[in-house]
């Protein structure tokens, strides 16, 4: 069964993002692997950039582990389809510009701002060091996808095209490194203290833009076709593989 991308009825509200996160916390206490929304999310974009429609039994299991069931978690399937749909549309649209307001955003957290928007009595001492960059889980999560079916994100024959992807590509894995820029921005709040670097802010924007270049690329070149191999003609004084006891040149190999 597929996932449907038909133009979503309405985006998902903050209080669906804490729902899908508090239903990601409680299938953590089962299985302490099962990723942040913000890893599924860049995972669900990678999905979108593939010229194959990955069913979702073949990708739950990847992305939850194969106990997930998800029958059982109907609420947050219906979430992740909305956002399915909503990504989908986005990333569709012929937009030139990051403020057009129908441009793809990741769902993506500056969780560093967040620590430092806090007292300094709340702050854990390390907390920082060890705290993912902005965006940083959002692009783990589509290479994730990337590494798992590697098959389906080989270059096409198209040497342009082929390069394109490298270069969409290598946008998406500078991502999933750290902030190494000086902080100026917050984007946990408006007058929040500086957390993400300018350079960071670039390489997010890249990274857009790189999501809308695969989408395209797989859109236009449509599923992988694998070539048909010809099975090897038997000699003429082999057995004819069909079976009749006959050598090849005096049964199906004759004239």
């Amino acid at each position: 069964m597929t996932t449907p991308t038909p133009t979503p009825s309405a985006p998902l509200t903050p209080e669906d993002f804490d729902e899908l996160d508090a239903e990601l916390d409680f299938l953590r206490e089962r299985h302490e692997e099962i990723p942040q929304w913000e890893f599924c999310e860049g995972f669900l974009a990678a999905l979108l950039c593939m010229r194959r429609e990955v069913p979702d039994e073949e990708y739950w299991p990847v992305l939850l582990g194969e106990d997930f069931r998800p029958m059982e978690h109907m609420e947050f399937v219906w979430r992740w389809r909305r956002r399915w749909q909503e990504i989908a549309h986005a990333l569709d649209q012929p937009v030139e510009v990051l403020e057009d307001e129908r441009t793809y955003h990741p769902e993506a957290l500056d969780t560093r701002g967040a620590i430092l928007a806090l007292p300094a009595e709340e702050r854990v001492e390390g907390d920082l060091e060890n705290l993912p960059a902005y965006a940083q889980v959002w692009a783990l999560g589509f290479m994730y996808a990337v590494e798992t079916w590697p098959e389906e994100w080989q270059p096409p024959r198209d040497d342009e095209v082929a390069e394109m992807m490298d270069n969409a590509l290598e946008d998406i894995v500078a991502l999933t490194e750290g902030d190494a820029g000086e902080p100026a921005i917050s984007m946990y709040s408006e007058d929040g203290p500086p957390s993400v670097s300018n350079e960071r802010l670039d390489q997010v924007a890249n990274a857009i833009w790189a999501v809308y270049e695969l989408r395209q690329v797989a859109r236009s070149l449509g599923p992988r076709i694998d070539p048909v191999r010809k099975a090897p003609e038997p000699g003429r004084n082999d057995l004819c593989p069909c079976g009749s006891g006959k050598k090849y040149k005096k049964c199906h190999g004759a004239g």
